[in-house]
């Protein structure tokens, strides 16, 4: 619950049968859940990894290990520790073993350019970081002042692949190269250091609930980059509402299908978290890539996915087209962007199973709402509010809109933040005084379900990730043929949204789409370059000049 909502207030009607309405209030270190899952079934496997499987024993060892190796390095109770990794069980070690010692996660994206890691080292104070061989070098830069550890990702994998990728051969060499390359050399080996590691310090089992667990990184809805405060109690508490919500799930017997980034909310809290917590399977993928996941699907078949709709498509054409069955999956929820309902009836007739939506962002750990897994679900709507999630519908001036008016989304509940580091500011901006946050969406409701009516913002979601205006057109603004630049995102299909620029060119200048791509991608992570570009004579302005991003999205529809 909230806090300040009674129980007895809470109406939910379209609840599935045995979901309550409200969660008892969290407490405790979120390590005590991998914990709690390796004592009760410690010899079912944990996570599958392209082949190489290891139990809750053999994980909670690991960890146990690298927490030793950490408090060598001089971890401590409220230390911060980056974490720069792909889907891998070297990252769920790690991940749990900073959470074991006190100490805090700070998530970071492997892919993304190295300025917007040091934007975030710099926020943050990390001056210990975990990071993938291949982007050591980014997030560290060349300051031998930190402690990093590089991680070698082919370790992970089955001793038969180890040995196929030291052949001779082109097809090894290309593989090697997209798993390893070659740390800064103050780097100290992951892998070296574990063996090495020695026993640990007693678990920080006694962490104030309140205490900060993980920093995620998000530019809001603004664009301007914050880092987000998850606290043990906040994620505790959206474990727990998204179990329930799924009452059928069964303990250590389970498989999750492991495939969206533990550096985004969504796969943190489903995959990190509520798959441990359920003590599942996780048949775990570095990448979404169909060719590792649907020979994965046939050895260890699936039960329960999280994605986006993107990658619910995907895998269906492509089961389709190999004849792959999908039928074990019993259950999906879809996020980060609005689910197409031809997509869910497709996917419900392949797998013989429910698909659900539901709402969040980073800020609410993230789940907020999501579709009861009964014949009551609507797959185009938001959802109902989680467990304990109290929602608001307001006008311009903060007052409760009339049912079925639009107005701007307000929650809260024991999921809402602690708020952005460093960042008292945005905060108050964020959550007012009686703990309200603010979402800057605009929705309405009908029968306690929420829909989407439109974004407040101008942000754009491409599969699932959020891609600012603002800083797309700072990065094309760079290229010499371009005078002006508008940024917006259009309708493209189970994507989402499509990154489109509308440039305004130098005189005599004929700038191309793939230049332009050139250009931002040394500045922008790979879903946020524009995949189509419009030319034009101007850009629309209100009278003070500001740019209308509205007018521009218009004119392309």
């Amino acid at each position: 619950m909230s806090g300040r909502t009674p129980a007895t207030a809470y109406v939910r009607p379209h609840y599935a049968p045995g979901v309550a309405a409200t969660i008892p209030p969290p407490t405790g270190n979120l390590w005590q859940v991998l914990q709690a899952s390796a004592r009760a079934y410690p010899e079912v496997v944990a996570i599958d990894f392209l082949g190489k499987c290891t139990t809750y024993r053999e994980l909670l060892a690991a960890v146990e290990q690298a927490a030793g190796a950490l408090a060598a390095a001089g971890v401590r109770q409220g230390d911060v520790v980056a974490l720069c990794l792909p889907n891998c069980p070297q990252h769920v070690v790690a991940f749990y073993a900073v959470l074991r010692l006190g100490a805090i996660v700070a998530e970071h994206n492997p892919l993304a350019p190295a300025h917007q890691h040091q934007t975030q080292l710099a926020r943050h104070g990390a001056r210990v970081i975990i990071a993938w061989e291949n982007a050591a070098a980014a997030i560290a830069g060349h300051d031998p002042g930190l402690t990093l550890f590089s991680v070698n990702l082919a370790a992970a994998l089955p001793v038969g692949k180890q040995l196929a990728l030291r052949l001779p051969v082109a097809r090894a060499r290309q593989v090697r190269a997209k798993l390893r390359a070659r740390p800064p050399a103050f780097a100290r080996p992951w892998g070296a250091a574990l063996r090495r590691a020695p026993d640990p310090p007693p678990p920080a089992t006694a962490v104030d609930g309140a205490a900060v667990a993980v920093l995620l990184h998000t530019g809001g809805t603004t664009g301007e980059p914050k880092t987000v405060m998850l606290s043990h109690a906040n994620l505790r508490a959206n474990v727990s509402q998204a179990l329930q919500w799924v009452p059928h799930l069964n303990n250590g017997a389970e498989v999750f299908l492991t495939v969206l980034p533990f550096f985004h909310a969504f796969g943190l809290t489903f995959n990190l978290l509520c798959a441990v917590g359920k003590a599942a399977t996780q048949l775990m993928f570095p990448t979404f890539d169909v060719e590792l996941l649907l020979p994965a699907l046939q050895r260890r078949p699936a039960t329960f996915c999280v994605g986006v709709p993107v990658m619910f498509e995907r895998l269906l054409q492509a089961s389709h087209k190999r004849g792959v069955s999908l039928a074990t999956l019993h259950t999906a929820v879809s996020g980060a962007m609005a689910l197409p309902s031809d997509l869910a009836r497709d996917w419900e007739a392949a797998t013989g199973g429910l698909i659900v939506a539901g709402y969040g962002m980073t800020e609410t750990s993230p789940i907020v709402s999501g579709s009861p897994l009964t014949a009551a679900r609507r797959p185009d709507s938001l959802g109902v509010p989680f467990a304990s999630t109290d929602v608001r519908i307001v006008d311009e001036t903060g007052a409760d809109v009339a049912p079925g008016q639009p107005g701007e989304l307000l929650i809260r509940g024991p999921q809402v933040c602690l708020g952005y580091l460093h960042d008292p500011a945005a905060t108050a901006a964020l959550i007012d005084a009686d703990g309200w946050l603010h979402t800057g969406d605009i929705v309405r409701e009908e029968d306690h379900f929420l829909y989407l009516a439109d974004r407040r913002r101008e942000l754009i979601i491409v599969n699932g990730f959020n891609v600012y205006p603002s800083a797309v057109e700072a990065a094309l603004s760079g290229h010499p043929t371009v005078k002006e630049v508008a940024v917006v995102g259009l309708p493209r299909g189970a994507a989402g949204e499509e990154v489109v620029a509308v440039v305004v060119p130098q005189e005599g200048a004929t700038p191309t789409l793939d230049q332009l791509r050139a250009t931002a991608a040394q500045e922008l992570p790979h879903y946020a370059l524009p995949r189509r570009l419009e030319l034009a004579e101007t850009l629309p302005r209100n009278e003070i000049g500001k740019l209308q991003r509205r007018l521009v999205r218009e004119s392309l529809r």
